[in-house]
């Protein structure tokens, strides 16, 4: 097992696998808490968790009545994050997102300005159907998302931490929405399609909802372990033929060093921090997996989710039927 930092002693090691091997018991006590409550999407459920654990920001593209709101609720309860939500409509302003200043009078008459914090100081925001915004309201959370502050009227002010959005989209009704912009996209560190149950999962969510009772999630961590897990994540060695692997993925996916049998079908592809993606999230899977370093497997299993957003099709590739998931199944095949 090859650690990247070469300067990692012996004992740095050990403490490391120590850390690692108390964070796989909390990651499997939430991965059961969350199974309580969503029932079917444990593929969907997995990569939302290694998102939060790589300490990115998800979106969930889906039909609604899917679970995505009371998924992200029961991430809130479990992971004892404060949660907020905001449906996005297209009247809303960045200033109903990040907050505004109000003027204020105090009991002696005396007038000043007071800083109202918006929903976006929350460590856990739902951004339900982000698309039915108008991009200027786009801009601004997600020049949150990634500056992790917002500055009003001069004056800086820090999200709490951890911070994370889960972003919600309705892949059918485009209608009236403003789609994001692939340099928005790129802010997100995975793309994660949420499909209908299976019927055994649809049985046992007809039962637990339509009851005199239904089960409920509880707290298992806090949001300062949820960090110290964040930080376990960039710390677990990684094994060179991994390395090897994500930029073998990531740099096929471009134009210009694609394969010839596929160049004429990728327009633009992923960049540098598609790599750095892959990089976190395998970590995060291992983790999730019960291993303390990631594999080839953990990136060819999440190359899907982080590169099918980072990636846009020619002409040509449209023309005859092609989708992004076959182009990626393609490159994952001269990897695997």
């Amino acid at each position: 097992m090859n650690a990247i930092d070469p300067k990692l002693s012996k004992t740095e090691e050990k403490a490391i696998i120590k850390q690692a091997e108390k964070a796989v018991a909390s990651v499997t006590s939430v991965k059961a808490e969350i199974g309580k409550v969503i029932f079917g999407q444990e593929e969907v459920v997995e990569q939302t968790l290694i998102t939060i654990l790589s300490g990115g920001h998800g979106l969930l593209v889906g039909l609604p009545g899917l679970a995505k709101t009371k998924l992200v609720e029961t991430l809130g309860t479990v992971l004892g994050m404060q949660e907020q939500r905001i449906q996005f409509t297209p009247d809303l302003m960045p200033s109903d997102i990040l907050g505004s200043e109000i003027l204020h009078q105090d009991d002696d008459g005396k007038r000043s300005f007071q800083f109202i914090k918006g929903p976006v100081f929350a460590q856990l925001l739902m951004a339900d159907e982000i698309n039915r915004a108008s991009p200027r309201t786009q801009a601004a959370l997600l020049q949150a998302m990634q500056e992790h502050h917002v500055t009003i009227a001069g004056k800086r002010y820090d999200l709490p931490e951890p911070f994370h959005v889960l972003a919600t989209q309705n892949p059918l009704e485009q209608e009236g929405t403003y789609p994001l912009p692939e340099a928005q996209l790129d802010r997100f560190l995975m793309q994660i399609d949420v499909p209908y149950p299976d019927i055994d999962a649809e049985r046992a969510i007809l039962f637990d909802t339509t009851g005199t009772s239904h089960n409920t999630a509880k707290k298992v961590i806090s949001s300062n372990e949820l960090k110290k897990l964040q930080a376990l994540v960039r710390r677990l060695p990684v094994g060179e033929s991994v390395i090897s692997a994500i930029l073998e993925l990531v740099r096929s996916a471009r134009p210009g060093t694609a394969s010839k049998d596929l160049e004429e079908f990728i327009s633009w592809g992923p960049g540098p921090r598609a790599s750095q993606a892959l990089m976190l999230t395998a970590r995060a899977r291992a983790l999730l997996h019960g291993r303390l370093a990631p594999s080839v497997d953990d990136v060819l299993a999440l190359a899907d989710s982080v590169l099918q957003h980072r990636m846009q099709l020619t002409f040509a590739a449209r023309a005859e039927r092609v989708t992004i998931r076959e182009i990626i199944s393609k490159l994952k095949a001269k990897i695997g």
